[in-house]
C-alpha cells in the first residue's frame, strides 16, 4: 500500500505553511527530475505527504482570480485582522480562518494516476463521506469544484472550496472544509469568484459547533480509504 507522511500542522500562519509546502513540493519535483537522467536501479524513490492544518485569518488569491472579487481595501483588513496573498494554486478568491480544517497534500500522482481532474473528485469524495456522516448530503455542481449542499438549488451553499496546483504530477496546495468558521469574513469577497451562491459550514448545518479532532480523524480515515494510502504520523 502506498505510504502518505502526514503531519499536523496545527494553527499555522499562512505564509509558513506555504513555505513549507513549497519545500516539500520542490523536494518531491527536484528528486523526479533527477531520476530522469539516471538508471532505474539508482532512482529514488519520491514521498508523499499529506498536512493538515487551521490559518489565522487570511485571503487568498489564485491565479485565475480577479483583484476585485477582494471587496475590502488595506485598512478594512487590518480592522478584520486578516492577511491577504496572491498565490500559486489555481483558482479565485476564498478565505481561511480558525474552525476550518485545511489539508495541502502534496502526492506525487505518478504513485496513483496522472489524472487531475480525477484526484479534484477523490478530495471532494473524502468530504461527501464526512458529510454523510452527519446526515448531509455533500454534492458536486456542475463546472465548479468543491462540495456543496442542495447543489444546482436556488439554495445552493458549498462548504468544501478546493485549489490546487500540479508540476510534473505533484500536487500541492489543496481544500478547505468549514466545519465551525465564522462565515461573516465571506461576506468581505465574492468567494471562489461565483457570484450569488452561500458558503456554509458545519456548525451552520447541524446547528451545533463539531470538535476539531473529530473531523481530523473522519478526514484521515477517509482520505486513507478513498486514496487507498496508509498515513503515517509525523509530529511536527
Amino acid at each position: 500500500m502506498t505510504q502518505v507522511v502526514f503531519k499536523d500542522l496545527g494553527l499555522i500562519d499562512y505564509k509558513e505553511a506555504w513555505d513549507y509546502q513549497e519545500m516539500l513540493f520542490d523536494q518531491t519535483v527536484n528528486i523526479k527530475f533527477e531520476n530522469r537522467k539516471l538508471p532505474v536501479h539508482q532512482q529514488v524513490k519520491t514521498k508523499n505527504h499529506l498536512l493538515f492544518c487551521e490559518h489565522p485569518h487570511v485571503y487568498t488569491m489564485g491565479k485565475s482570480g480577479k483583484p476585485e472579487h477582494l471587496l475590502v481595501n488595506e485598512e478594512q483588513l487590518r480592522e478584520l485582522n486578516a492577511n491577504y496573498y496572491t498565490i500559486n494554486r489555481g483558482g479565485d478568491i476564498t478565505y481561511h480562518g480558525p474552525g476550518q480544517l485545511v489539508g495541502y497534500p502534496i502526492l506525487d500522482l505518478d504513485h496513483f494516476f496522472t489524472d487531475i481532474h480525477k484526484y479534484l473528485r477523490y478530495l471532494e469524495e473524502v468530504f461527501i463521506k464526512i458529510l454523510a456522516d452527519y446526515n448531509l448530503k455533500g454534492e458536486r455542481s456542475e463546472g465548479e469544484t468543491g462540495v456543496w449542499l442542495d447543489a444546482g438549488q436556488t439554495n445552493a451553499r458549498k462548504i468544501l472550496a478546493l485549489g490546487v496546483r500540479a508540476s510534473r504530477w505533484v500536487t500541492m496546495h489543496g481544500w478547505a472544509f468549514n466545519v465551525n468558521t465564522d462565515l461573516s469574513y465571506f461576506d468581505h469577497i465574492v468567494p471562489c469568484g461565483i457570484f450569488g451562491k452561500d458558503v456554509t459550514s458545519l456548525e451552520r448545518e447541524i446547528g451545533d459547533k463539531v470538535p476539531m479532532d473529530i473531523i481530523k480523524a473522519k478526514a484521515h480515515k477517509y482520505f486513507e480509504e478513498v486514496f487507498e494510502v496508509e498515513l503515517t504520523e509525523q509530529s511536527r
